[in-house]
């Protein structure tokens, strides 16, 4: 399959040529006919997967349509809702790529940063926005921004909307829309909540699914550790120390962990920085363009400051801290071994962690691999019992690799099919 096969017009083809896209995504090859048709559509993908391709285009494509046909002044007819900043970054750079032989205007306002050069060009016209709520919410009450001519509607990562507790805000923004729009939903999960938010703004969607719910991609390595709390910081240290590692983006629980796991990394040499909410806009994307650009070695995030971090080859991810909640997991490690490359996770999991670990282990429906051969194994570690409590550590061990060899091949062949 190719996107001339799509119906896709020639600007946008043109585009996409020049971007090296030739062959769509599955999500993508589901959801742009079923979008250019005029459905509403609900699409859960896991991320990496090409999500925003995947409503970006055939959004493009039904506002170029429409604009051609009525040629009125500039005015807001699609909105793009996200989560965070450096997702809606993310989906303005990909509309501009895809759009940018259509004559169609976009921009993206966030918060955490000056309004004025996101009012200006709002003063200026556009046809597409992309959105965080807060601010979004903000520059309406101010009269900068109007919904009455939105026609085309995307809510992405909408599970984490609800996580972050944007559900609110999302329902306010819902609510100020014209009742005769479409309307795209993207999920990487389908909680509850999800599904109650789909039921009242979708009207018969198509339903996409390119991939089980909550699962991992089979082009990850995937493999555990076992190590006391206080050992953490030491075992990271010494698996930097592998040239392997040569992009690695490590997951911190909180905030103050992900300065205090930066500092420490610098203190023996390891170039780091570190991203996450308390960071100035300016001092999260420069972090992350150091990263992108191989000026620093490792990029220590939360959670949500991580969401809408898409980095070429990218060869690992290191969980520091496991999350709480079992589909963060499987957003974490969604960041590597991305569009069909190998990538490898490894998660560092203390006495406390354990619950955690069978919680991931259940949703994902899979043992991760532990790999005992490092110098801070936690002394008890052979008594684990793993998700269904019928498989221990030294059964497991014994499938998945072969005693000291494990650690030094393991994780290698991403490296070498990158």
């Amino acid at each position: 399959m190719l996107f001339e096969n799509l119906n896709i017009i020639d600007p946008i083809l043109k585009a996409l040529k020049s971007e090296g896209y030739t062959s769509p995504t599955p999500i993508q090859e589901q959801s742009i006919p079923a979008i250019l048709e005029g459905n509403d559509l609900e699409g859960c993908a896991q991320t990496g997967t090409g999500k925003t391709a995947a409503f970006a285009i055939p959004t493009l494509q039904l506002l170029y349509s429409k604009k051609r046909a009525e040629k009125g002044p500039l005015s807001i007819t699609a909105l793009v809702l996200a989560p965070t900043r450096e997702l809606a970054i993310q989906i303005g750079e990909s509309f501009t790529s895809y759009g940018k032989y259509t004559g169609l205007k976009n921009t993206t306002i966030f918060g955490g940063v000056s309004q004025k050069s996101q009012t200006d060009a709002l003063k200026a016209g556009v046809d597409i926005l992309i959105a965080t709520p807060g601010r979004l919410l903000d520059l309406m009450q101010q009269k900068y921004v109007s919904l009455e001519h939105i026609k085309f509607f995307v809510l992405d990562e909408a599970d984490r909307m609800l996580d972050m507790g944007l559900g609110h805000d999302v329902k306010r923004i819902i609510a100020k829309l014209p009742k005769n729009r479409q309307t795209m939903l993207f999920s990487a999960t389908m909680p509850q909540g999800i599904s109650k938010l789909i039921d009242s703004i979708l009207i018969k969607p198509v339903k996409v699914e390119v991939t089980p719910v909550s699962s991992t991609i089979d082009t990850i390595k995937q493999a555990v550790y076992f190590v006391e709390k206080r050992n953490k910081k030491s075992l990271l240290i010494h698996l930097l120390k592998d040239k392997a590692f040569e992009s690695v983006l490590v997951f911190s629980r909180t905030k103050h962990g992900a300065n205090k796991i930066t500092g420490d990394l610098i203190k023996v040499g390891i170039k780091a920085q570190a991203i996450h909410g308390n960071k100035s806009q300016s001092a999260r994307q420069l972090a992350l363009s150091n990263f992108k650009e191989k000026k620093i070695r490792v990029l220590v995030a939360t959670d949500i400051a991580a969401r809408g971090i898409d980095v070429e080859k990218l060869s690992h991810v290191i969980n520091f801290d496991l999350p709480d909640v079992p589909e963060t997991y499987v957003h974490r490690i969604g960041r590597t071994g991305r569009a069909g490359a190998e990538g490898a996770a490894l998660s560092f999991c203390d006495p406390e962690e354990r619950e955690a670990l069978r919680n991931i282990e259940k949703v994902i429906s899979k043992s991760i691999p532990v790999i005992e051969d490092h110098p801070y194994l936690m002394s008890n570690s052979s008594t684990v019992i793993r998700t269904s409590g019928e498989v221990k550590n030294k059964d497991l061990r014994k499938k998945v690799y072969d005693g000291k060899k494990c650690q030094n091949n393991y994780f290698r062949k991403a490296k070498k099919s990158s």
